[in-house]
């Protein structure tokens, strides 16, 4: 409730409280002024005895009004007690003198809040009654003139107070639906208040958990690109000193030698260049078809095993993050060819085709049951599980074929996106 509401209700309040009172004393003030001085005493007697009593009915209606800041009383029955004999005064006291009708328009301003249901409209009517007979020149009435004069105020006496009244109960009703309106506002905004407060924590506990992940998944990410490079360059590395240390033979030692120190080199380029981006150094100046090429007849040299590579479709430049993960595919599965294969032969194709790009690596090895793998250690590679998920992070996919004796197919398919997509 505003403070101009506040200050409405106090001052209805007080017309409540002292309006009765005023008129009444209006009534005396005219009826002294207006009375017959040649009167019967007993008259006289009636009046000063029916103002006593209204002032007493006052005075204790006032004494039992409810203090605070709602002071508006209820229909009750005190209240109907007190309006029915309120209005018997008034109206024997406009018996007596009909200015005193100023006292029964009292009537008018509280039988909402004394009378209950339909007492309220019959109330208003018994007021109508007692003001109409005054205005038409007091009671008792002498001749027809008189009573239709006293019919005609009354009907718009009465009338006129069932409009008022008509109009007082829908703006009653307005103001409660009002009321109940700014309530359920106040919860709506209250629970609004309580979800946005929920969703920012929820924001920044999601932000929590994705700074996590990324930093999680960075790290995974950081980790295939070390084996993939510099574990791979120190395994080839340790393949040719082996052969220089077993071998009597200067010129072929002087071979593996160099082989060693070409592999460290590549492995040094690849460690600083993970350092900046973690773009693999054959990519830095070659395509993907091209860095393939390379790579294939680099490690069928290193290696002595028979290696091809193959382009079908139309090439097209990849985006870099394509290439880096099909180029690092192939580098792992070189690896485990070399490693566990003992392969004599490995093809290895490149697919464009239309919409995606499909890599295949086949050799005719000894092969493994995909179904029995063992889980990874720490002191393994990052394998087939690698693989996947490095086509899986650019929204491809990995599949696996082979059996004991019958060599390995692996077939990478991911989506075709452009350099300059």
């Amino acid at each position: 409730m505003t403070v101009v509401d506040t200050h409405l209700d106090r001052r209805w309040e007080q017309f409540h409280t002292w309006g009765p009172y005023g008129l009444l004393g209006v009534g005396v003030v005219l009826a002294l002024t207006t009375a017959d001085p040649h009167a019967p005493p007993a008259k006289w007697y009636a009046a000063w005895i029916l103002i006593a009593a209204a002032i007493a009915l006052q005075l204790a209606w006032h004494s039992t009004r409810p203090r605070g800041p709602d002071r508006r009383r209820t229909p009750s029955r005190t209240g109907t007690a007190y309006y029915t004999v309120r209005w018997a005064l008034a109206f024997g006291l406009t018996y007596l003198n009909p200015f005193f009708a100023f006292y029964a328009a009292a009537g008018y301003m509280d039988a909402d809040e004394t009378l209950p249901g339909r007492w309220h409209r019959l109330g208003l009517l018994a007021s109508a009654v007692t003001v109409a007979g005054a205005q038409a020149g007091g009671v008792p009435f002498h001749g027809a003139v008189q009573w239709t004069v006293f019919a005609a105020l009354l009907f718009a006496n009465s009338g006129l107070q069932m409009v008022v009244a008509h109009l007082t109960e829908q703006e009653a009703q307005r103001a409660r639906e009002r009321n109940e309106t700014i309530t359920e506002l106040e919860r709506t905004n209250t629970a609004l208040q309580q979800a946005l407060d929920e969703n920012a924590a929820l924001h920044a506990q999601l932000l929590v958990q994705a700074r996590e992940a990324g930093v999680a998944d960075e790290r995974r990410r950081l980790a295939a690109e070390i084996h993939d490079t510099i574990a791979q360059g120190l395994t080839g590395i340790i393949a040719q000193l082996q052969v220089v240390v077993n071998t009597p033979d200067r010129d072929q030692a002087r071979e593996h030698t160099g082989r060693a120190m070409e592999l460290a080199r590549h492995s040094l380029g690849e460690a600083r260049r993970s350092v900046h981006n973690l773009a693999p150094v054959a990519l830095e100046n070659d395509g993907l078809p091209e860095a393939l090429k390379k790579t294939v007849a680099e490690w069928g040299e290193r290696t002595g095993v028979r290696a091809d590579f193959t382009v079908t479709g139309t090439a097209e430049q990849l985006h870099e993050e394509v290439s880096a993960t099909l180029l690092r595919i192939v580098q792992e599965a070189l690896s485990n060819a070399a490693r566990h294969a003992h392969a004599t032969r490995v093809g290895v194709t490149l697919s464009f085709l239309g919409d995606e790009v499909i890599l295949d690596i086949r050799d005719d090895g000894t092969g493994f049951d995909p179904l029995t793998l063992p889980a990874r250690t720490s002191a393994g590679g990052f394998g087939l599980d690698g693989m996947r998920a490095r086509a899986e992070r650019i929204a491809g996919s990995l599949t696996v074929e082979s059996e004991p004796g019958h060599g390995t197919a692996l077939s990478a398919r991911v989506p075709l996106v452009r350099h300059d997509q």
